[in-house]
């Protein structure tokens, strides 16, 4: 079973019927022990970055994704749900930073480009063609941010993109699949990279 995480933010339907197209029994929700469970689990995020932490919090999120990770369960982050798993954003929200759920030290900053937000399809560049990215080097993706890490992961397959100047547009750990860009709303190569992640739970 996969579940997307309910935390008031994100394409969650879009991300429901994508999930559903690989087979897989898909449940809608915000109930720790029932994402806690689950084989797979999405964390999607649509918005600002402190306002996806502040309503993950709220369902218990930050401690739901340490203690999946405890148990080697996998999770799936989209948009500001893979920039939520960094230690913070240079996004302000009510004036101030916010903390995120820190799993990676690196933090979230500022796009350099003379166009903001980057909204639109640009193509990745994966050095390690498997996993999740496994036939997808060069395919191209849908983006709508201006934030992003730009400073590479270690002990993570890092997939790369250029707007204005190079970002992380993906990452992946044994348990961690994260992406800057919306598998949901990126055709064939989107799906295709979900099916990659289902198969892999």
């Amino acid at each position: 079973m996969i579940a997307i995480l309910d935390y008031g933010s994100g394409n969650i339907r879009s991300a429901q019927r994508a999930c559903e197209k690989t087979g897989a029994e898909v449940v809608i929700t915000s109930d720790f022990k029932t994402a806690l469970a689950a084989d797979g689990l999405v964390i999607p995020g649509v918005g600002a970055f402190g306002a996806c932490m502040k309503g993950l919090r709220a369902v218990r999120g930050e401690e739901l994704i340490k203690e999946r990770l405890k148990l080697g369960r996998k999770i799936l982050g989209i948009c500001v749900g893979m920039q939520v798993l960094f230690a913070e954003s240079d996004e302000l929200f009510n004036g101030e930073r916010t903390s995120g759920v820190g799993i990676f030290p690196q933090k979230v900053e500022k796009l350099s480009a003379p166009v903001l937000p980057h909204i639109g399809w640009s193509e990745i560049e994966s050095k390690n063609n498997s996993g999740s990215f496994a036939d997808l080097d060069g395919k191209r993706f849908y983006f709508v941010h201006s934030y992003a890490v730009k400073s590479e992961v270690s002990d993570a397959v890092n997939i790369s993109c250029n707007y204005g100047d190079n970002f992380i547009a993906a990452i992946e750990t044994d348990l961690i699949t994260a992406t800057q860009f919306h598998p949901e709303k990126s055709g064939d190569a989107g799906l295709k990279l979900i099916n990659n992640w289902v198969a892999s739970l």
